[in-house]
């Protein structure tokens, strides 16, 4: 499994995503310190972060923005605008687990 940059302003290791396993994708996210990610969305999609290490801001459609630490989950609906921010001092790092699997043609920037 090799880390790399993805267009949404983060680095991606993919740990689960296979056409064998439609259901469920799982990545290891990470983000610099200091970055946010594009706005986007995911159609006909269910993603959930899972905070491993660090502190972020997560933004969801219009809601405030929430803070994140190490063992938080956030759930984010199909469709929905998202992004997260890296308000700490060492990479934030979290799992993404998507509902169906990611696939890239359900990606949009926002």
């Amino acid at each position: 499994m090799k880390e790399y940059f993805f267009e949404e302003n983060c680095y991606i290791t993919e740990l689960l995503n296979t056409e064998a396993d439609p259901d469920v994708s799982v990545a290891r996210v990470r983000v610099l310190t200091g970055v946010t990610t594009q706005w986007h969305t995911l159609t006909g999609t269910t993603e959930r972060y899972l905070i491993l290490e660090g502190t972020g801001f997560t933004e969801i459609g219009d809601d405030l923005p929430l803070k994140v630490y190490p063992g938080d989950t956030v759930a984010i609906p199909p469709g929905m605008r998202q992004r997260i921010t890296n308000i700490g001092v060492t990479d934030l790092i979290f799992l993404a687990v998507c509902t169906p699997r990611f696939e890239t043609r359900n990606y949009r920037d926002v």
